[in-house]
């Protein structure tokens, strides 16, 4: 088969596309022929060793990916050859065929499309986990999410406006705003680029300050990270709920005094774990999210697919933030 392989650590340019032999699945698991893989921004870490997890070489990226189950291993009962799934493999689906767990799949809706269903699992299944199980979001509060144009930062958009939320989306540009605001936010802010001094960190949370409104933001979903999230936590309201997904833009260094005055809670959001610790929680939110994507209130925006022979530059443009929703990758 063919897969896309990182050999050694590297940016996307170190990629390379390679004909390997795929084993027949061990008991306990099982075979995925791969229709579309989502792209997302831990492929771009873990390539570079920059990622909490890193497999030994040669692998391939891609976490995420759909497609049909073409064998099963011994003592697998819950799916069978044939049945179209998706697969949150963490690693290995950049590839014509994954092997993995039945405890990674989820059988996918009738009326969910091989691509759709690709962009769907770890953007959706992070972004609900953050603001149901983390956030603890309530119908009537105002969210803020940073990065609101990326792929779980729209996410977090649709589902808080599924949620009851007053949502306030912000961005790097108008177009992207833009987008937001067509899935559902009620207000869209452009912000600069950074990063920012102490002055500039100082108006940017003032720009933050306006989006919110003066009671502040009781949910903050950080998906950018960098000196963003020092400037939107000064606008997060009296005990609000501050998560922590990402950092295209850094680690950023957060002034704790900032928490107490807040009487505020940094919370980390860490969906792979959540599913492995917490594996019946994880399964209802699934259960919810389809429910959610049936009634049309959320729907992956894939802007842009790529053959299996251009996985490099849909990674590279993901890392760059030039992508709008989900990136996928199609096989």
């Amino acid at each position: 088969m063919k897969a896309v392989l990182s050999t050694s650590p590297g940016d996307p340019d170190s990629l390379q596309l390679e004909d390997i032999n795929i084993s027949e699945p061990k008991d306990g698991e099982v075979r995925i022929r791969v229709k579309a893989c989502g792209v997302n921004y831990p492929d771009a870490l873990i390539i570079e060793d920059k990622y909490q997890f890193r497999p030994e070489r040669p692998f391939s990226p891609g976490g995420e990916v759909a497609g049909k189950i073409d064998a099963v291993g011994g003592s697998v009962s819950d799916f069978k050859v044939g049945d179209r799934v998706i697969g949150y493999v963490g690693w290995g689906g950049m590839a014509e065929q994954v092997i993995t767990t039945p405890e990674k799949c989820s059988l996918i809706p009738d009326d969910m499309q091989d691509d759709e269903a690709a962009a769907f699992m770890l953007t959706y299944g992070t972004s609900y986990h953050a603001l149901k199980q983390r956030g603890q979001l309530a119908q009537g509060e105002t969210l803020l999410v940073l990065g609101a144009a990326g792929g779980v930062g729209l996410a977090a958009v649709e589902l808080g406006k599924a949620m009851g939320a007053r949502v306030v989306a912000a961005t790097s540009s108008e177009e992207k705003t833009a987008l937001a605001i067509s899935k559902g936010a009620d207000v869209g802010m452009v912000y600069p680029r950074g990063p920012f001094d102490k002055a500039g960190t100082k108006e940017l949370a003032g720009l933050f300050k306006a989006a919110v409104g003066s009671s502040g933001a009781d949910v903050i979903y950080d998906a950018i990270g960098g000196s963003y999230a020092e400037a939107s936590l000064r606008c997060i309201a009296w005990e609000g709920r501050f998560l922590v997904v990402g950092f295209p833009s850094g680690i950023p260094s957060i002034p704790l005094n900032l928490a107490l005055l807040k009487g505020c809670q940094i919370a980390g959001v860490f969906w792979g774990a959540f599913t492995e610790k917490q594996p019946d929680a994880n399964a209802a939110n699934i259960r919810e999210l389809y429910a959610f994507f049936s009634e049309n209130k959320i729907r992956p925006h894939v802007s842009a697919r790529y053959p299996l022979s251009e996985a490099a530059q849909a990674i590279k443009d993901l890392s760059e933030r030039r992508a709008m929703g989900k990136i996928v990758v199609t096989i």
